[in-house]
C-alpha cells in the first residue's frame, strides 16, 4: 500500500469506538479490509480470523496476531444528578484520568459526548488538594441534571461502554501520528498490511490473522482464537509502551523512530530464544533497525499463544506508542512501516525445518 492509504487505515483503526467488549467497529473495518484477499470469519467473543491462500494440513501454520480492543471504561451507575459512576477497562493510571472528553455509546449506537470530571479545586480542603485522587472520586459529566434526564433524553444506561474521545491527527513535519488507542490500533494496522503483502504470493505455510478480543482485561480473546487456530509459530503485532522521554538514554528500548520492538521478557512470557535470535538476525540481514527490550512488567498475548498446545514459538514485534494507556498516544511511521517490512522478511525467511527447531 502506498502511505497516503496506509495512513487511512491507521485513521479509521485510531478513530475506532472499540473498548474491550465493545470491538464491533474495529471488527467491521478488519473484516472490510481483508475480504478481497482472505478467507474472513469472526467468533462469539469478537474475535476475527483472516486465512489467507490455501490452507492444507501438511503445512505448518503461522499465525499473526493484534488485539482490536482498547482500553476505556464502563457505565457502572447513573446518579440523581446526572452524572456517571464509572469503572475502568483495562489499565489506567487516575490522575491521567480527569479532565478529558469521553464518549458513551448507547444500546442504538449513538456516541454521547461527555467529559469525565473531578471534584473543582475550589472546593477542596488543604488535605484533598494532597491527596491522590481514584476513579471512585470521578464522575463522567454529560451535561444533565437529573438520573431522569440522561435516561429518558440520552438513552444512556448502565453496562454502556465509554470511549476517549479523540481524532487522530498525522503531523507531516515530524512524520508522527497523533490519535488515541495506537495499543493496539497501529498493531492492527500492521497485521492487516501483512496479511495483505503475504498474499501476493503463494506460502510454504498456512497464513492465518487473528484479530483479538478483550486483552487489555486479561488477554481474552486470545485464550478463545488460539484455541480454533493451533498454530505452530506465532507473530504477535503490540503497540508497546515507549520508553524515550522518562529514561535514561542508556535504558531506552522501545523509543520513537529506532525501529520496532523486539521483546525478550515481560511478567508474562520469556520469548523463545531460538525464535528471537532468528527475528533479530532477520533484521540484520536486511538492514532494517530494531530494538530489543526486557520489562520488568507488562504482557502480551504472546503469553497465551505460548502455552497453546505444546508450545507455540511466539515473537512480539511491537510499535513504540508514547503514553500508551492515556487519552493520547505518539507514533512513528518509519517504525510502523519496518514493523511490516520485518514480519514480512521474517516469513520469506522461515522454513518448516526451521519452524521445528525452535
Amino acid at each position: 500500500m502506498i502511505k497516503k492509504e496506509s495512513l487511512h487505515l491507521i485513521e479509521r483503526l485510531s478513530n475506532a469506538s472499540g473498548v474491550s467488549g465493545f470491538e464491533d467497529d474495529v471488527v467491521a473495518i478488519a473484516k472490510e479490509f481483508s475480504d478481497s484477499f482472505a478467507q474472513v470469519t469472526e467468533d462469539h467473543i469478537r474475535n476475527v480470523y483472516m486465512k489467507v491462500g490455501e490452507q492444507k494440513a501438511d503445512k505448518p501454520t503461522i499465525v499473526f496476531d493484534a488485539h482490536s480492543d482498547e482500553v476505556g471504561f464502563i457505565v457502572q451507575a447513573i446518579k440523581p444528578n446526572g452524572t456517571l459512576r464509572f469503572l475502568p477497562l483495562g489499565g489506567w493510571v487516575p490522575n491521567t484520568v480527569p479532565a478529558h472528553r469521553v464518549r458513551i455509546k448507547t444500546a442504538q449506537g449513538k456516541e454521547i459526548p461527555g467529559i469525565i470530571a473531578s471534584k473543582p479545586p475550589h472546593f477542596m480542603t488543604d488535605a484533598e488538594r494532597k491527596e491522590v485522587q481514584t476513579i471512585d472520586d470521578m464522575v463522567i459529566d454529560v451535561g444533565c441534571t437529573s438520573a431522569q434526564e440522561v435516561v429518558d433524553k440520552l438513552n444512556i444506561a448502565i453496562g454502556d461502554p465509554v470511549i476517549p474521545d479523540v481524532t487522530f491527527e498525522y503531523l507531516e513535519a515530524t512524520d508522527v501520528m497523533l490519535g488515541k488507542a495506537f495499543d493496539c490500533r497501529i498493531g492492527c494496522a500492521c497485521l492487516l498490511e501483512t496479511l495483505s503483502e503475504l498474499s501476493k504470493k503463494e506460502s510454504a505455510f498456512n497464513l492465518i490473522g487473528t484479530m483479538t478480543a478483550q486483552e487489555e482485561v486479561g488477554e481474552r480473546g486470545a485464550t478463545v482464537a488460539m484455541n480454533n487456530v493451533k498454530p505452530d509459530l506465532a507473530i504477535v503485532f503490540e503497540g508497546c509502551p515507549a520508553d524515550d522521554t522518562f529514561s535514561e538514554e542508556y535504558m531506552i528500548q522501545s523509543g520513537l523512530k529506532r525501529g520496532p520492538m523486539l521483546r525478550n521478557f515481560d511478567v508474562s512470557m520469556i520469548t523463545n530464544p531460538r525464535f528471537q535470535r532468528f527475528a533479530k538476525e532477520v533484521a540484520d540481514k536486511y538492514d532494517l533497525p530494531m530494538q530489543s527490550s526486557v520489562r520488568k512488567g507488562g504482557g502480551t498475548n504472546g503469553a497465551i499463544i505460548n502455552l497453546t498446545n505444546k508450545g507455540v514459538p511466539a515473537i512480539v514485534i511491537g510499535v513504540p506508542v508514547r503514553y500508551a494507556h492515556t487519552h493520547y498516544g505518539y507514533v512513528a511511521y518509519e517504525d510502523y512501516q519496518t514493523a511490516q517490512q520485518l514480519a514480512v522478511a521474517i516469513v520469506n525467511e522461515l522454513t518448516a525445518d526451521m519452524i521445528d527447531s525452535f
